[in-house]
């Protein structure tokens, strides 16, 4: 069964989707196969929480007042897919590390780094990074260095403000327009910036959208 057959005229979202497993290292990596999309952000840039939102499934990402608890790449899959053999899923969706979190012991942020290097520059099947910015700081030197990161291993991505329920509604057209600006400079940065409220619910059509689009899925 061809990516076409498997996705002409269904939708990507509005069914359950699972978790199938972590990966701490390469070496556990699905099979390559179905696309991918990743999530990437700072640690406590509520990635978990807009994932559980995107998908319409509380607690299916683990959330937690505790930053940097995502240590692993973490695959989810559309219900009913194994990620196995014959049975591979018609897109992925992978949580990745939280970045950025200082009070974490070296080691182990040498280890997530070097994990998500890895696979940045490694996965071919790796369609697009949604990169998550809060709305209420904007891009900070370490969102840049990961940004510049993306540019070099050519991986295209695309930023999505997060929190916007925490900022007043007039400030968000000037965030976005101040986020387009400091995007210019990075080549593989996607030419349009979506902006989400996991509390509201606001953003998330456009993000499903977004996403449907971008691995070939109809939105209907």
């Amino acid at each position: 069964m061809t990516m076409a057959d498997r996705t002409e005229g269904k939708p990507l979202f509005g069914h359950p989707w699972i978790f199938i497993r972590g990966v701490p290292s390469m070496t556990f990596l699905p099979p390559e196969g179905p696309l991918e999309i990743a999530f990437a952000g700072r640690s406590n840039v509520g990635k978990s929480s807009l994932i559980n939102a995107l998908l319409g499934q509380k607690g299916l990402a683990r959330t937690s007042n505790t930053p940097g608890r995502t240590q692993e790449l973490n695959y989810f899959v559309p219900d009913g897919y194994s990620g196995e053999g014959n049975d591979l899923p018609p897109v992925a969706l992978v949580d990745m590390p939280g970045y950025g979190y200082a009070q974490a012991p070296k080691e182990q942020v040498d280890a997530w780094t070097k994990l998500v290097f890895d696979y940045l520059r490694g996965r071919a099947t790796l369609k697009r990074v949604y990169v998550l910015i809060d709305s209420r700081h904007g891009i900070k030197k370490n969102d840049d260095e990961v940004l510049t990161l993306l540019d070099k291993a050519a991986v295209s991505y695309q930023i999505v403000l997060t929190k916007t329920d925490k900022i007043k509604d007039a400030g968000i057209p000037r965030l976005v327009s101040e986020t387009m600006d400091k995007i210019k400079k990075h080549p593989a940065a996607f030419p349009a910036v979506l902006h989400t409220s996991s509390e509201k619910g606001s953003g998330l059509d456009d993000l499903r959208a977004a996403i449907s689009e971008t691995v070939g899925f109809s939105t209907l």
